[in-house]
């Protein structure tokens, strides 16, 4: 009766179980995984936000699959800001950064094509990919100093069935910005084979200082996908509002523009509200933003801080995003380590393996989490190794 698409393993992991009955029980809990800005303890302009819900030209039904050209012009005007010029007819408005993938691996994919995702990297793709009938194959990023794209790997990876890269920039768990010396790389390996970028840029505004990171919105050489939403830069993820823009060689943009457009119509998913709402939801950033670096910076200075009189644990470099990664002795399985500290410290991180580090000996830490839970969460962990 059911799909082989949807035939996944449904049963919960050791870790998921142990959290189910650590709350079950009503024991306290430090939140080192959190990624939900809403619950963080950040102050928003409600009001704001409310008000321009209410738009009386919301009352009025005009079907636009690519969005209102007014919300389109928003998101330009954002981009604008990063003396990007985006034409507001290159951009395709969706509810969320995953619709819009879905809608790119409609556009390039045929059932079994190939996409090539980063290894760290973010677990949701594979549910993303197969329920499109893609298939994932990873290309590694490698840690030296600091993280880099594995050149090696990435090209060894390719096939011909291979229909796009995804860059996520930064990285989602390990920060790592694709440097402008990348990013050429990239191009010249994908403009010889006909491949397209899929830049993540979702976390793109949170760089930490020394880094200003360029946007791949204006990469023109080779089939250019660019996403972003206001759930991460405005901290909006109940308002479900993201967009993708189309950019490179002007013959492959169009027939891209024209596809999208006709999945887009297809799904017509964008409500009016929220559109009409867009130009005040991206004003909110500033404030958002500004809130969010501090805690960044703040909680990272704890990490640093406990750090320099610990023998056994380092944190990698990162240079944006809302994580950071901790290198701890691989005395037992990173899964083994975080329920031990779940149970017996009250404290929840992610265990390395969830992002397909390697090998075991890395934990996942939300820099989010309200300021005092984060250093008390950090004093245990520590403590603990």
């Amino acid at each position: 009766m059911f799909s082989d698409r949807t035939n996944w393993n449904l049963r919960t992991n050791r870790l998921t179980e142990a959290l189910a009955a650590h709350r079950a029980a009503g024991k306290p809990l430090l939140d080192l995984s959190a990624s939900n800005p809403t619950q963080c303890g950040f102050e928003y302009d409600g009001a704001a936000v409310l008000r321009a819900l209410s738009s009386p030209f919301a009352l009025k039904y005009e079907p636009e699959p690519l969005g209102l050209p007014s919300a389109r012009q928003a998101v330009a005007a954002y981009y604008a800001t990063r003396n990007i010029d985006v034409p507001v007819s290159d951009l395709v408005l969706t509810t969320s950064t995953s619709e819009a993938y879905s809608f790119i691996f409609r556009t390039l994919c045929n059932p079994g094509d190939e996409i090539l995702v980063p290894q760290p990297g973010y677990p949701l793709f594979d549910f993303l990919a197969e329920i499109q009938d893609v298939k994932l194959v990873r290309y590694a990023l490698v840690y030296d100093h600091g993280w880099q794209i594995n050149f090696h790997s990435l090209e060894q990876a390719i096939t011909p069935r291979t229909r796009a890269v995804v860059v996520v920039h930064p990285n989602n768990p390990t920060g790592h910005f694709a440097t402008e010396t990348e990013a050429a790389e990239l191009n010249g390996i994908l403009s010889r084979c006909d491949i397209a970028v899929i830049a993540d840029e979702v976390f793109l505004d949170f760089a930490l200082a020394g880094y200003a990171p360029p946007s791949f919105a204006a990469n023109d050489a080779t089939l250019t996908f660019t996403l972003s939403g206001i759930s991460k830069i405005c901290g909006l993820p109940q308002m479900k509002v993201a967009w993708l823009r189309a950019s490179g060689p002007q013959r492959l943009k169009s027939e891209a523009l024209a596809r999208l457009e006709i999945i887009a119509d297809t799904h017509l998913s964008m409500n009016a509200p929220i559109q009409f709402a867009l130009p005040t939801l991206l004003d909110q950033r500033h404030t958002f933003q500004k809130q969010v670096n501090t805690r960044l910076t703040q909680n990272l200075s704890r990490i640093d801080e406990r750090l320099a009189s610990h023998k056994t644990c380092s944190r990698l470099k990162l240079e944006g995003g809302w994580y950071a990664v901790l290198r701890v002795p691989a005395t037992a399985s990173d899964e083994d380590l975080v329920i031990r500290l779940l149970t017996e410290r009250d404290v929840l991180v992610h265990p390395g393996h969830f992002y397909e580090f390697d090998s075991d000996g890395f934990l996942v830490i939300s820099l989010i989490t309200a300021p005092g839970e984060f250093a008390e969460g950090i004093d245990r962990i520590l403590s603990s190794i």
